[in-house]
């Protein structure tokens, strides 16, 4: 099983690069899990055409209780990707964190990678705050690589940075360990040279260079992957070609 975790600033593209990469999988034949890790809960929405699972925190908050069934937290979506989102408290009041953690404890009683038997599994986490909860994927053992998805914008190199710092502090227990980097194009001035040179300063390779694309616009308007929406596109390509790589990878 192929456990990779996303992360990068918020509003980055964390979570459109993370749905792409979740449907090129699928159109290699691989059966695949989303789990998005941010209280917004819409990591997943672009391969369910728009409608939003409903959140384990959601439903916890509904319900007064914690679900007994996968089917009440899982839904479908394209190319059979199995979708779950932690999502978040009441805005004000709880950490986000900690709902990250209770769901993937629950995750567990609930067996459901012996349930889907998945090829890969991708979590898409908050970069901006890597507090115990949102550092859970990289220090529970949950997944093996990292991604890091950043622009040369300056905001997003730092979170890219802390990333690594947080990573770094778990080395030396045999946790995952940051795979490379994802280049998503935001137009910024000297773009690939600085993150060529944040890639180098930590050893890492650019895995990927995704471009600014109005394609992806116009498809996520549509609640789609580009993947789904044209799988021949170039910029499809990019994500088939990523998913490719970790695969000859494991």
């Amino acid at each position: 099983m192929l456990k990779i975790a996303v992360y990068g600033k918020g509003g980055i593209g964390k979570s459109t690069t993370t749905a792409n990469l979740a449907a090129a999988f699928a159109s290699l034949g691989k059966k695949v899990i989303q789990i998005g890790c941010d209280p917004k809960a819409d990591s997943t929405m672009n391969l369910l055409h728009g409608s939003p699972v409903q959140s384990v925190m959601d439903y916890m908050r509904i319900n007064d209780d914690e679900p007994t069934e996968l089917s009440e937290i899982v839904e479908e979506g394209y190319g059979g990707v199995v979708c779950i989102e932690t999502g978040g408290p009441t805005p004000g009041l709880g950490c986000a964190g900690r709902g990250i953690i209770t769901t993937f404890s629950l995750l567990e009683d609930l067996e459901l990678f012996e349930t889907y038997e998945p090829d890969v599994v991708l979590y898409d986490v908050l970069g901006d705050v890597v507090c115990g909860g949102f550092a859970a994927p990289i220090r529970e053992g949950y997944a093996e690589k990292i991604l890091i998805v950043t622009s040369g914008e300056k905001m997003a190199l730092y979170a890219a940075n802390n990333i690594c710092s947080a990573v770094k502090n778990f080395e030396d227990r045999g946790y995952a360990t940051v795979r490379g980097v994802v280049l998503n194009r935001r137009a910024v001035e000297r773009e690939e040279e600085k993150v060529q040179a944040f890639a180098e300063e930590h050893g890492l390779e650019i895995l990927a260079d995704i471009p600014r694309s109005n394609d992806i616009i116009h498809y996520e308007d549509q609640g789609k992957t580009v993947i789904e929406g044209d799988i021949n596109l170039p910029v499809s390509q990019k994500y088939i070609d990523l998913a490719k790589r970790l695969l000859e990878e494991q």
